[in-house]
């Protein structure tokens, strides 16, 4: 018989987020012949979300309606999983290791009376013998998991496992489960959003970060315009966020955000390991300092000295041409 693995999806603003897609292939790396089923909870107008989720390769898709999961709330959401989980009764869980899964996952697991891989980078083997490569110690090591026995709950870092193909021919059911809503102690009244406009950070393929070296927040403007020709996004040291020069949304690091992006450009970072520990991963790191003996130089793939008040505008006009 073949197993079931649920991945629990999650969008932002009406749409599935990539982490979403990139939980679905990672169940298939989980178990090739599992049945994937989809979990998508919000307040309405789901059905879109649910037949998207199955052309990235899910089988089918549940979704839960309710006025009380309109923004995202632990206790919220939480019931309306675990309700989908315990009808379904899986033997896997997946889900994308961004803040919501951060928060929601181990509660889930507690409920569950199971463990919980979390941070996983990659998944191989089969069968009985699936490894999970989580980073540790601040992405200095990696540790090798193996579940044993029960079941398999993990989150997975985004940006990481390649989404399978879109399928636009690929269907399946979308069911609705109604589920009472009850006991929230938590209300959102309003949201707020301080993070920038346009790509995702913690999804980007491109981020340009900077650091201290900036001076201040008229000094990020170059970092945008050149974000915007690479399609990216804009990133931050925590010491340019504690000097006010941009949000803390915008903070990569220990303390902020851990990406994986395709590039990442450092401008004006010096390298502290906090901020290493957030972004060391990343497949190319190029690092643009006036100061050669730069901690960022030693993990960076390219490295250019130079004043990035000069160099950025010139990187950026060099990649208009191109285009």
């Amino acid at each position: 018989m073949a197993s079931r693995i649920v991945v629990i999806g999650e969008s932002r603003e009406g749409e599935l987020r990539n982490v979403t897609f990139e939980a679905v292939a990672a169940a298939k790396k989980i178990d090739a012949e599992a049945e994937v089923v989809g979990i998508i909870c919000g307040e309405k107008n789901l059905q879109a979300q649910g037949e998207e989720i199955i052309r990235y390769g899910a089988d089918r898709t549940v979704i839960v309606e309710h006025e009380q999961l309109g923004s995202y709330t632990s206790e919220g959401y939480g019931q309306a999983v675990l309700a989908v989980i315990q009808d379904e009764s899986p033997d896997g869980i997946v889900m994308g290791h961004t803040s919501v899964g951060k928060d929601l996952t181990p509660k889930l697991a507690a409920k569950l009376g199971t463990g919980l891989i979390s941070d996983a980078i990659d998944i191989s083997g089969e069968g009985d013998n699936v490894t999970f490569t989580r980073p540790i110690y601040s992405g200095k090591a990696f540790e090798k998991k193996v579940i044993t026995d029960g079941l398999t709950f993990v989150t997975i870092r985004p940006n990481n496992i390649s989404p399978l193909e879109r399928d636009e021919s690929r269907s399946g059911e979308v069911a609705s489960k109604e589920v009472d809503i009850t006991d929230i102690r938590t209300i959102i009244k309003d949201v707020v959003r301080k993070a920038s406009e346009g790509v995702d950070l913690s999804e980007a393929n491109v981020i340009v970060a900077g650091g201290r070296g900036v001076k201040s927040d008229e000094g990020f403007k170059p970092l945008y315009e050149l974000a915007e020709e690479l399609g990216g996004a804009v990133g931050a040291s925590r010491g340019a966020c504690d000097a006010e020069y941009c949000d803390y949304a915008l903070q990569i690091g220990q303390t902020g955000k851990v990406v994986t992006p395709d590039l990442y450009i450092a401008v004006g970072i010096s390298g502290a390991i906090q901020h290493l520990a957030g972004m060391s991963n990343s497949k190319v790191i190029v690092a643009i300092n006036k100061d050669p003996e730069a901690n960022i130089f030693n993990v960076a793939d390219y490295g250019i000295v130079g004043d990035l008040f000069e160099v950025v505008p010139k990187l950026t006009e060099e990649i208009r041409k191109m285009k």
